[in-house]
């Protein structure tokens, strides 16, 4: 088959764009688009800037000297989680009239990543607390809801995120929760399975079917405080990662709340829980980058210190393509996120962005923490060095708000409905 080009064919419908173009008419428009430069995606205004930078320097202040302790233990120090609100990290999207920062998604994602850096299961409680429970409420409740529960939360409150359930979990639409009418309240039963944050959270944004015989269309999302008679939260799973994230079972058992305490629209749990995870999964991303570039930050150093056959390994060029390589397929991950993260500011649509975004940052930090652990030689298979833990860490991502399979399979509906 010949598949040359006749260029010929072109050129008058080249020559007709540009005269369009160049006319007098477009000239002013078409000057100020040329001249207009913008700027690249890791470039930041100066207010994300300065949260990138003191949330680094908290990270590194306030965070890293606890990072053993808190994996050996289990959970997030209980100072350190004061000092994440007291800096502003548990309220970001929060508008400052109900005392967040009132910055925007872009800054949220700059301080997973920063977080990340130093502890992925700090990450994971700034992460879900902003990107699911903060922004869901922010945008969808009533100014009553809002005015209750977003100060708090701001300077007090865990959020959790209640979806997943034992016999539901990337099949969410079929969760078993129900919640059934009782005059001008509702009666919740269920149980909830690997649920973050859900051991030191106060408020639960628990997903239920009130009217099981719609189906999914049935599903609603209440406010649970904790203190609500028949909410009862298991002890944390002992996982092989974010250890000192918690990680629990959380059971209702006949858990009575106000018809008021139903958040947005009755019947439209399952549209939130699709949309806001849109959001997580590029919060996720920005907590899969910072694990691998903490570690790199871990590991390329030693390598220049590091001799071998008189000369540090770093010298070798084996060692410098493969490290070349992965800061390559970093950055690209990085630049995903970010771009997912611009389009969320833009209010554009982020499903397969979005998708994108969680899986290849999530695939490359399992790649770049496993090189490390390689580059690092004996010394990298202990727990005497971080590279085990970033390692560790980094295998969540391609599994929770989304199995990678999962990610794959949102992509190729995007595909299909562009070609259709």
């Amino acid at each position: 088959m010949n598949l040359k080009v006749n260029m010929n064919l072109f050129t008058p419908l080249i020559r007709q764009i540009s005269r369009k173009i160049f006319t007098k008419r477009h000239l002013g428009t078409c000057g100020s688009l040329l001249s207009y430069r913008p700027g690249p995606l890791s470039q930041f205004t100066d207010e994300e800037l300065l949260m990138k930078e003191s949330v680094g320097k908290l990270a590194k202040e306030e965070i890293a000297p606890l990072v053993r302790k808190m994996e050996n233990e289990g959970k997030i120090d209980e100072e350190l989680v004061r000092k994440l609100f007291e800096n502003g990290l548990m309220g970001i999207e929060i508008p400052e009239k109900y005392g967040g920062s009132g910055c925007n998604f872009m800054t949220t994602i700059l301080t997973v990543e920063e977080v990340a850096k130093v502890d992925g299961a700090v990450a994971a409680l700034v992460d879900i607390h902003n990107t699911l429970v903060n922004s869901l409420i922010a945008k969808v409740a009533t100014e009553e809801q809002k005015a209750k529960y977003l100060p708090r939360l701001a300077q007090d409150y865990v959020g959790s995120f209640c979806l997943t359930e034992p016999a539901s979990g990337s099949d969410a639409f079929s969760l078993k929760t129900e919640a059934r009418k009782d005059g001008s309240d509702y009666v919740i039963n269920g149980t909830k399975m690997w649920i973050s944050n859900s051991d030191i959270a106060q408020l639960f944004l628990v997903f239920a079917n009130a009217n099981p015989s719609a189906g999914y269309r049935g599903i609603t999302t209440f406010f649970v405080e904790r203190n609500a008679p028949g909410l009862t939260v298991a002890k944390p799973e002992d996982k092989l990662g974010i250890k000192a994230s918690g990680t629990c079972m959380v059971h209702l058992d006949n858990v009575k709340v106000p018809e008021s305490n139903i958040l947005g629209e009755f019947g439209h749990g399952y549209k939130y829980a699709a949309g806001f995870l849109n959001e997580g999964r590029i919060g996720i991303g920005a907590q899969m980058i910072g694990i691998a570039q903490g570690c790199l930050d871990a590991t390329v150093p030693y390598t220049l210190e590091r001799k071998q056959f008189g000369k540090d390994i770093f010298s070798f060029q084996s060692m410098q393509h493969q490290i070349a390589q992965v800061v390559t397929e970093l950055e690209c991950a990085r630049l995903l996120v970010y771009n997912a993260a611009r389009l969320v500011d833009a209010r554009k649509d982020v499903i397969k962005e979005a998708a994108m975004a969680k899986l290849i940052a999530s695939e490359t930090a399992l790649r770049v923490t496993a090189k490390c652990i390689d580059f690092m030689g004996g010394v990298g298979f202990t727990t005497d060095f971080p590279q085990e833990k970033y390692f560790r860490d980094s295998k969540i991502g391609t599994i929770y708000e989304g199995t990678s399979n999962m990610q794959l399979s949102t992509i190729a509906k995007c595909i299909r409905k562009e070609y259709s």
